[in-house]
């Protein structure tokens, strides 16, 4: 039996909103109205500051819908919005999501997708308010605002980095750009012979890490209840040597980044060295990892050293000493951005 294709257009735009509404729950008291008028209303708490951000992702050029199913690609297009709260020491409320789909898109291929977005809001306790649907002559569209709150003061910038801060990143990096590596790979033996399987089995976490990426909200509630506040915070989305300079620029500092300190899978090398490439290269340039890079005062040493899922990568210098990596062998090699650039080389 084949599966059942609604074209958009017998249900139209109202009755497509109809449909994506009755799927949402929500889950935050500062929520007054979520969807179904002109715009909703939220009530913040008290003493609180709105955080506010917003991501674009295009088709062709942020996801392949050729391996990105689309409930996963609704799920990260919520928790990479997510990230970005996370990522200034804030709690995601509430997002907007908006489409413009092409034609060739059904019903239940926007349902689809919304089934991801259901699921990452449900993770990530955040209230789907609103948003918009058109029509796209070109690919998939797809934008996403998150709203968030910090108490005031409490939010992280990417300026407060002081000199002999130590410089934390969470869980590990490098996966995900080479999970993009493998299915790249499989697409081009798919077009070549539709008839091959893809073989991913071997592969599983680095491609789980590219499909479907976490925000790391569990680190943002783990540092408040170590009581660590974060002086400065990014999250690692376009790699760790660009989020690194982007620090030391806003704050004016210098960073040294000691090598034998980046967290990485052990499938990061063995893809690696499948594909010939320098995992210290994955790891600082990859991008699409979402973990959460922040630098701490020297105090809250003790506090982080033994945690299992944050690693103290170097330290926060004087301006005049740049951003270098150093290797094991001694040397101190300048940093350099090399990951995803959103405009092209």
């Amino acid at each position: 039996m084949s599966e059942q294709v609604t074209p958009l257009n017998q249900v139209g735009e109202i009755g497509l909103i109809r449909l994506i509404q009755d799927t949402i729950t929500l889950h935050q008291p500062s929520t007054v109205l979520g969807i179904g008028d002109d715009a909703a209303i939220l009530a913040p708490p008290a003493e609180h500051e709105v955080v506010v951000s917003t991501d674009l992702l295009v088709e062709g050029v942020h996801f392949d819908l050729t391996f990105c199913p689309l409930r996963h690609l609704g799920y990260k297009a919520v928790a990479v919005n997510v990230s970005d709260i996370a990522a200034m020491n804030a709690l995601p409320t509430q997002i907007t999501v908006s489409l413009a789909l092409p034609s060739r898109f059904s019903v239940e291929a926007v349902q689809e997708f919304y089934d991801g977005v259901r699921l990452a809001s449900e993770a990530y306790r955040v209230d789907v308010v609103g948003g918009d649907t058109t029509a796209s002559r070109g690919g998939l569209v797809i934008s996403v605002t998150a709203l968030g709150t910090a108490a005031r003061g409490q939010a992280a910038r990417r300026s407060g980095a002081q000199v002999n801060d130590l410089i934390c990143v969470t869980g590990d990096l490098g996966a995900a750009y080479l999970g993009l590596q493998i299915l790249e790979r499989e697409k081009q033996a798919y077009l070549a012979d539709p008839e091959t399987q893809p073989s991913l089995e071997a592969y599983e976490y680095v491609v789980q890490r590219q499909l479907r990426p976490e925000a790391r909200m569990d680190v943002v509630h783990m540092l408040r209840d170590l009581d660590v506040k974060p002086t400065s915070m990014i999250d690692v989305s376009d790699g760790l040597a660009s989020e690194i300079m982007h620090l030391c620029a806003a704050s004016g500092v210098g960073a040294t980044v000691f090598s034998d300190r980046l967290p990485a899978d052990q499938q990061v090398y063995d893809v690696a060295d499948e594909f010939r490439l320098d995992p210290v290269m994955c790891i600082l340039n990859g991008g699409e990892d979402y973990e959460l890079l922040f630098t701490v005062p020297l105090t809250d040493f003790d506090k982080l050293k033994n945690h299992p899922d944050v690693t103290i990568i170097g330290k926060i210098t004087e301006a005049s000493e740049g951003a270098i990596l150093a290797t094991k062998g001694g040397n101190a090699v300048p940093l350099r951005a090399q990951g995803w650039s959103h405009f092209g080389r």
